[in-house]
């Protein structure tokens, strides 16, 4: 049925809200991502850290390479390919998005990963490497440093599986049950 006011199918119309809502979301995942950045990178000078709590400090630390390091030793290539993957996610995601009624676990999963991609994204285009701020760490083993688009991108991984566990467990729900 199509909304007579401005002659748009109802589908589009939730496509287009779907859409905006989850880019909307992206964006402040972005706004919030980059603010926390700038203020470390501002307020820190590199590799000093400040004890919050006995296994836990702000840092300001470096990354050229992706998860856990991954390729930081390289020469730079691989700047530019983490640019083009993050951003081919998230026009991936965001089409996946559009098209993906009725399945709001799933959109909000790809919009965090979306939302962090991108965040880590800009800080390759400007920095040449991405800041990371938060560090855990209990006596001699400390966890890589990372920072909000990591969180969100973590956030939604967990979120992606868990929704697919849970749509498994519909589906043999309803399989099971008579009509």
């Amino acid at each position: 049925m199509a909304d007579a006011s401005i002659g748009v199918p109802d589908a589009a119309v939730g496509r287009g809200k779907r859409l905006g809502l989850s880019l909307g979301a992206a964006a402040l995942i972005i706004v919030i991502d980059q603010l926390t950045k700038i203020y470390f990178n501002s307020q820190f000078q590199y590799g000093e850290r400040l004890n919050v709590l006995p296994f836990f400090d702000f840092t300001l630390l470096f990354n050229r390479g992706a998860a856990f390091s991954f390729l930081a030793s390289e020469e730079g290539w691989q700047r530019w390919l983490f640019t083009i993957l993050g951003v081919g996610a998230a026009l991936v995601i965001t089409w996946l998005i559009a098209r993906t009624p009725g399945q709001p676990r799933f959109r909000a999963a790809l919009t965090l990963i979306m939302g962090g991609a991108l965040g880590n994204v800009i800080d390759r285009l400007i920095h040449g490497h991405v800041i990371d701020f938060l560090l855990f760490y209990w006596k001699d083993w400390a966890y890589p440093a990372f920072n909000i688009a990591d969180i969100t991108i973590v956030c939604g991984a967990i979120l992606l599986v868990l929704d697919e566990i849970l749509r498994s467990r519909e589906k043999a729900r309803a399989a099971r049950s008579p009509d």
